[in-house]
């Protein structure tokens, strides 16, 4: 039995059978049948998505454009820091060596991590993302192009920047993790260690954009017909690799802000003298540190499942189990963050579980190893530079992960932990495990990215260099580290057996970094003689979607999918494709437009109109990193001016976004008529709308768990009452902020001059919030609690300041709505920013109201 189509939905899915939106994939199959496309219309396509040229370059929004200078400027600092590490293996050549000072070692030691794991690591996987999710997946761009450009920006500046200080003696020197104490005002004074908790911070908030852009690129952006069941298992990946940023870096946010009031304010929240602890630090820290390597891993993997397959010409062998071997990696990554803490102290039956887990995580590892080993044995493996960094880096990897479930033994670990042993244990897991799959793959997808094929005899000095190099630097490093050698020192005695395996080790390094300059004049040669006519040359036989033919636009037309690998189960498709035979194969509105899908299904929804090159971002990117970079210098009026223009230039930036067209419906191809303008749960902003409140939430969560971790291990300074006169004027207002946001929506679609209604509701709410959170902190402060007496007053006024700046947030967006509504741009019945911002405010009551409750519920001292 049929059902109607969606609403203004006609043509081919007349018929459709039931499902998310009244289509039935199998109609699709008409496309190709149609004749040839109106004339110009491949030339209207290729204006609208044209790159500016010139210096006008640098507003350009395009997936390729920003995900190219992305992947660029990663790399860039993965070569600036292997320098700095290859200083530091020139100071422990032999001991005693007096080739940098001991501060300047503390300096490039702290950085070389720094960078590889915030600037690089993470940054690198996010960039390929950017530049291929779309290719893979059929999109036209990712869903917020804008957003990815925001990102971009904020990375590149920040991270210039915080590099820098390495030149001014301004770099931290207190590790890469800042432990406190020694990070603490008391033992790290100047600016050095600030430069890095803002530095990173702010670099923090970039990966966290990129992240909501991924997830909701491939929840609602695939390619019609991509099932879950039949998603690239990259996509799962970058899926995967959202989701587990959303969670795990707000710990990372949440505790560089602590240890900044600790720093700018002394609230003591890591000092044990005055009620802090600095194990609570040890805790967020790793609650993002340790999914981190999963966070780099997952991606990485999938890039090796996705070649592997296209090496062996062969399906990948257990599709479904490498999944859920992901998803299974991800979820048991949470539970690993103390067994990088069994030399604290941690009671006997914490330290079980936190090693069976770590040895647990192993297990869906290996079934992916297993998996790449099984259809590399079950096919014809092509002989290429590929296929060598491939075997290497699952060769590399297996060898650093079974040193981890070494470690991951309480035993071992108390006698490994802090030695070289462990430094040789990771470095094995990340050039095994990222390093050499994110080579692997500039040798595999160069030629879809410029036409043009890395040299395969290069290629091959570059393998065995970096190959050799690796082993010979970090396999000594076990025995050094078993021999007793402790990391982070800057030299060493003679007479202790550690000179020849350290010496071994630097003359590794320096041949591993000959194998990446050869890459880099590889790459040179390569991309500064940029192809012409046409890219996507599939030199290797690829079945999935990233080698049709591309432009600007991604796809000429958005085909439909039907199979793992589409390009092998329908040799015609690539040329269907090229020839506009299926979805948007012009620009159906005269601007850039993309193709929105169901989330399981993948079945169209509407016609995403999509915003254009601006200049908004990059300014919103420069001011926010002066805001941020100039309160390390407390330049504190400038950096409140830079404030003022980040907010001015976010709200330029997004003014237009939200705009209908005069076509209410387009076709979309084949006469199916598609909606341009959706709100509410269907339209992917909203989506974006609830990870970024998640995202705040988890925030929230890591400041709620300090304070109960302050409380259960110094209660005895939990000395202040906690006051509880005006707790129900509080919860009455609160509740009254979210009533209001909630009504919005009902009121402009119901009421004729719903409109204005709206906005006035949305201007109450955030006056109901400001209202709640100042008769919060009066009350604490009339009950004789402050931030820097003691742990309790740093832990409840931590919680308010970070609910406070959520709050700020709120009233700017309410002020955006209302000069939104004065301009007539927030028309009923239904309107996406609304519908957003609702979403935003209502969480804001719901924080303030577990920031209310927590500290009068749960234990308070006596008055």
């Amino acid at each position: 039995m049929t059902q109607p189509a969606a609403p203004g939905v006609h043509g081919a899915v007349q018929n459709a059978e039931p499902s998310e939106t009244g289509f039935d994939t199998k109609l699709y199959a008409r496309f190709p049948t149609q004749g040839g496309r109106p004339a110009g219309e491949l030339e209207a396509l290729e204006k609208v998505w044209e790159t500016p040229k010139g210096w006008r370059a640098f507003s350009a929004v395009n997936n390729n454009f920003i995900g190219f200078l992305f992947i660029v400027t990663a790399f860039g600092f993965f070569v600036a820091a292997g320098i700095l590490s290859l200083v530091m293996r020139v100071q422990l050549a032999a001991p005693m060596a007096g080739v940098v000072p001991q501060e300047t070692y503390n300096q490039l030691f702290t950085m070389h991590g720094s960078v590889m794991m915030f600037l690089f690591a993470v940054p690198a996987i996010e960039a390929v993302a950017v530049l291929l999710l779309p290719q893979i997946i059929a999109a036209r761009d990712l869903p917020f192009p804008r957003l990815s450009a925001y990102s971009y920006w904020a990375y590149a500046i920040g991270g210039t920047v915080f590099f820098s200080s390495i030149f001014f003696s301004l770099a931290p020197s207190d590790g890469w993790f800042m432990y406190p104490p020694l990070s603490s005002g008391v033992y790290s004074k100047g600016i050095n260690a600030d430069f890095w908790l803002l530095g990173i911070g702010f670099i923090e908030i970039s990966a966290i954009a990129g992240a909501i852009e991924l997830v909701v690129g491939v929840l609602r952006t695939r390619a019609p017909g991509m099932t879950l069941a039949k998603m690239p298992v990259y996509a799962w990946a970058i899926l995967i690799f959202g989701v587990m940023i959303l969670l795990a870096f707000p710990a990372m946010i949440m505790v560089t802000f602590l240890l900044e009031l600790e720093r700018a304010f002394n609230w003591p929240l890591f000092d044990a003298t005055r009620g802090g602890d600095p194990l609570l630090y040890q805790h967020l820290f790793w609650f993002f540190g340790h999914p981190d390597v999963y966070i780099i891993f997952i991606p990485a993997s999938a890039m090796v499942s996705t070649m592997v397959v296209t090496v062996a010409q062969k399906k990948l062998v257990g599709h479904e189990l490498v999944v859920l071997a992901m998803i299974a990696t991800g979820f048991i990554s949470f539970g690993v963050w103390a067994h990088h803490m069994f030399t604290v102290g941690l009671p006997g039956l914490s330290a079980g579980y936190f090693s069976a887990a770590s040895m647990a995580v192993a297990i869906p590892a290996g079934a992916q190893v297993f998996a790449w080993i099984c259809t590399l044995a079950a096919g014809k493996v092509q002989r290429n530079v590929p296929s060598l960094f491939l075997v290497g880096g699952i060769l590399i990897f297996v060898m650093g992960g079974l040193t981890g479930v070494m470690v991951g033994m309480v035993a071992f670990d108390g006698q490994a932990h802090d030695t070289y042993f462990v430094v040789a244990h990771f470095h094995y897991v990340l050039i095994g495990g990222m390093v050499f799959p994110l080579l692997a793959g500039f040798y595999y997808w160069t030629p879809m990215i410029n036409g043009r094929q890395l040299s395969e005899r290069l290629g091959r000095w570059v393998f065995w260099l970096c190959f050799t190099g690796v082993h010979v630097c970090f396999l000594p490093m076990h025995l050094s580290g078993l021999m007793g050698m402790p990391r982070r020192v800057d030299t060493y005695l003679p007479d202790r057996a550690w000179d020849m395996p350290n010496l071994i080790s630097t003359v590794g390094a320096f041949v591993m970094a000959a194998g990446v300059a050869l890459f880099l004049v590889d790459a040179l040669r390569c991309y500064l003689r940029w192809g012409s006519g046409g890219n996507a040359m599939n030199v290797f036989h690829g079945g999935t979607l990233e080698w049709l033919s591309t432009g600007n636009y991604g796809v000429r037309s958005i085909p439909v999918v039907h199979d793992l690998e589409p390009l092998w189960a329908d040799p015609q498709l690539a040329t269907d494709v090229e020839a506009g035979r299926y979805f948007l194969p012009g620009t159906a509105t005269g601007q850039r437009e993309t193709l929105i899908t169901s989330p399981t299904r993948a079945e169209p929804q509407y016609v995403q109109i999509m915003p254009g090159p601006s200049w908004w971002p990059l300014l919103s990117a420069v001011f926010t990193a002066g805001a941020f970079l100039l309160l390390t210098v407390q330049a504190l009026t400038l950096s409140a001016v830079c404030a003022v223009l980040t907010v001015v230039c976010l709200m330029r930036w997004v003014w237009f976004n939200d705009r209908h067209v005069e076509q209410k419906t387009v076709d979309a191809g084949a006469g199916i008529q598609l909606p341009t303008y959706v709100a509410g749960p269907q339209a992917h902003g909203w989506w974006a709308a609830v990870l970024l409140c998640i995202t705040l939430g988890m925030i929230f969560l890591m400041a709620m768990f300090g304070y109960l971790y302050l409380h259960g291990a110094h209660p005895e300074w939990w000395r202040v009452a906690a006051p509880r006169g005006t707790l129900v004027p509080g919860l009455a207002l609160l509740v009254a902020a979210a009533g209001c946001a909630y009504a919005a929506r009902p009121m402009m679609a119901k009421w004729k001059r719903g409109s204005g209604a709206s906005a006035a509701l949305m201007t109450a709410s955030a006056l109901c919030l400001t209202a709640a959170l100042a008769l919060d902190l009066r009350d604490w402060w009339q009950a004789g609690l402050r931030g820097d007496a003691s742990g309790q007053g740093a832990a409840v006024f931590a919680m308010l300041a970070w609910h406070g700046s959520v709050v700020v947030a709120v009233g700017l967006s309410a002020l955006y709505y209302a000069l939104r509504w004065m301009r007539g741009l927030a028309p009923g019945p239904a309107n996406k920013t609304l519908e957003a911002l609702r979403i935003l405010f209502i969480f804001a009551a719901m924080e303030g109201t577990a920031g209310l409750l927590l500290p009068r519920v749960l234990p308070w001292g006596g008055g």
